[in-house]
């Protein structure tokens, strides 16, 4: 069968289904896999080749509640059912996947998609998903009955065992054509609720509503003293982590660099072309790899924290502080998702679904300090702080990330404030949030997600960083024979330094910004190749330039320019994210103006402050 005559299956379900899952067993894709609601805020598309040599385009469709759309990741899913999105056809069938152990909330989803089927006249198959943990809960599915009073196609799923959806896959190859469901019309939402009831009592016995681990789990971790404190510890320690689990992993890739680079210039006659290779492309990307252990940690534990079904907890906990700051706890899920990139937490503030809690939540969500900062942090707190312990277990140098990260969290919540007083909001905005069961992370998908993670880190290398890097050499190599100073870079530089000089930015610094409106990361890599033309082929990278930027900068310059990245304007797709989400110019004026302002403003205080007290 060819791709355009492939049948198309969309999965819809409510957050927490196991939806993204199931269409990864599938599709055999990668796509983000977590235990709380905003993963997916796009459409997916994947294509499954059935053992009958028959081929689907599966969609992985935003979890929503309701059909009655009330926020933007739960219209795309209303509209791409009933064959509304722009510019493609609707599904062929509707597979509406609930979770087992959660038949009470999902099934009145699973209500509205039926009724959908009736009147588009598409198929409907009902799949339950964790029948494996419903049966660990001494839940029993009456998956007969459930098919026959819905009337629907019903059959188990397990998306994180190899086969949990070969009756699925089987079903599809043979599919009806039409809905056989009773044609029942439930409008109301009364209606919905009465008939869920009643489903229940037909086809589900449970022991309890909830298990027993997940009611002595959340009397701690929900707890208004205990858990916040449990969550405080579980961020600290994280950032320890980063630093104390990496440095020998970091140490392998720095002797890596430096042999490669050793050897090109062994092997190739002095010249243009040993100093774009060593100096350049070894020297600049060599400088940024070496922070990959970092962020893969750091991303290890973000993604067992979201697959264990703990981030909503958090979320619920620190609702009253973000309310008191103009946001609510929905908006800790976009803004915990720029920690990796600003991008897909700008996207993912569609599932709020107040206009003004969304628009607040993207304007802050570049404050979070996102994964590609994290090299520009690691080199210069290498260079300035010590690596010592305080109090005999606690490591300096992961205490200042903590700072560095915690200042980017209190400073969104500060302008999230100040939003608020200005728009003068006296409305109320409640925190409704499904809890899901606890879960163990799945070792696949968290060796996927750092997979992941790891790709897009060294595809930015060997793209854009690459691409950069290479422009700056031949900037500070033209004109030929002058010194690096009277290169085009360095005039460049030399003039920007005027208006960053009351920040201690020097013309190497100024002109390494520059390129960091394409990447953060470009910062690393670019003053890697400065110092490594300056110093005449000289391997510089890893320890090499952290040793150097210390001789060469005063503490006060160090602090200053760390402090600039908690909130240096976003970079360029970052800002075309927020034209796109907000539909105005207008929007991402006022971000990058008050990004640039406020980095600006605490650099130079924090610079004049540290010359004042000796640190110039």
């Amino acid at each position: 069968m060819s791709a355009v005559a492939a049948t198309r299956v969309a999965l819809v379900g409510s957050p927490n289904c196991g939806k993204t899952a199931l269409f990864n067993l599938l599709t055999g894709s990668r796509q983000k896999v977590a235990n709380y609601a905003g993963v997916t805020v796009e459409r997916k598309e994947g294509r499954l080749h059935a053992p009958s040599g028959r081929q689907y385009a599966v969609l992985d469709l935003p979890g929503a509640y309701s059909l009655h759309a009330a926020s933007l990741d739960e219209a795309v899913t209303r509209d791409v059912c009933r064959g509304f999105y722009p510019g493609e056809p609707g599904p062929d069938v509707i597979v509406c996947v609930v979770d087992a152990t959660n038949l009470r909330l999902h099934l009145r989803f699973a209500l509205e998609v039926r009724e959908l089927g009736q009147q588009t006249g598409k198929p409907v198959v009902l799949a339950v998903n964790m029948m494996d943990a419903a049966r660990r809960r001494g839940i029993d599915v009456d998956l007969a009955a459930l098919e026959r009073e819905l009337g629907v196609p019903v059959v188990p799923t397990v998306a994180v065992q190899r086969h949990g959806a070969r009756e699925l896959v089987a079903l599809l190859d043979g599919v009806v054509t039409a809905p056989h469901a009773p044609k029942v019309q439930l409008a109301a939402d009364a209606d919905l609720h009465a008939e869920t009831r009643r489903l229940l009592l037909v086809a589900v016995s449970m022991p309890r509503r909830t298990a027993a681990v997940d009611d002595t789990l959340d009397r701690w971790l929900l707890h208004p003293v205990f858990g916040l404190l449990a969550l405080g510890v579980v961020m600290f320690l994280i950032f320890q982590a980063v630093y104390a689990w990496a440095t020998p992993l970091m140490d392998l890739i720095e002797a890596g660099t430096a042999a490669v680079g050793g050897a090109v210039a062994a092997a190739l006659p002095e010249g243009p072309l040993a100093s774009l290779l060593v100096d350049g492309v070894i020297a600049g990307l060599g400088g940024v790899i070496v922070f990959l252990p970092q962020i893969l940690i750091l991303f290890a534990f973000i993604l067992a924290l979201e697959e264990s079904g703990y981030l909503p907890r958090a979320a619920f906990l620190l609702d009253r502080m973000m309310a008191s700051a103009g946001l609510s706890g929905r908006s800790f899920i976009p803004l915990l998702s720029s920690f990796a990139c600003a991008i897909p937490g700008i996207m993912a503030t569609r599932s709020i679904q107040d206009p003004r809690d969304r628009l607040a939540t993207i304007l802050v969500a570049p404050l979070m300090t996102c994964s590609a900062r994290l090299p520009v942090y690691a080199m210069l707190i290498g260079a300035f702080i010590p690596q010592r312990s305080v109090a005999g277990v606690l490591n300096l140098q992961g205490l200042v990330l903590f700072a560095l990260y915690a200042g980017g969290i209190l400073s969104a919540l500060a302008v999230a404030w100040v939003m608020k007083k200005w728009r003068r909001d006296k409305g109320e905005h409640p925190l409704l949030l499904e809890l899901p069961s606890y879960r163990v992370p799945h070792p696949r998908d968290l060796l996927l997600g750092l997979w992941e993670r790891a790709w897009i880190f060294l595809r930015r290398v060997g793209g854009i960083i690459l691409a950069l890097t290479v422009l700056l050499w031949f900037m500070l190599n033209i004109p030929a024979g002058v010194g690096i100073e009277d290169s085009v870079a360095g005039r460049i530089g030399r003039a920007l330094a005027v208006v960053f000089e009351p920040l201690g930015f020097d013309w190497r610094i100024s002109i390494a910004l520059i390129p960091t409106m394409a990447a953060r990361e470009v910062m690393v890599s670019s003053l890697a190749t400065v110092y490594a033309v300056a110093a005449a082929n000289d391997e510089v990278a890893g320890d090499v330039l952290r040793g150097l930027i210390a001789q060469d900068w005063s503490l006060a310059t160090g602090l200053s320019l760390l402090v600039w990245f908690i909130y240096a304007p976003q970079c360029i797709s970052t800002l075309a994210t927020i034209r796109r989400e907000t539909h105005s110019w207008k929007q991402v004026a006022i971000a990058t103006g008050y990004l640039f302002g406020l980095a600006y403003l605490a650099s130079l205080l924090t610079y004049q402050v540290a010359v004042a007290l000796g640190a110039g």
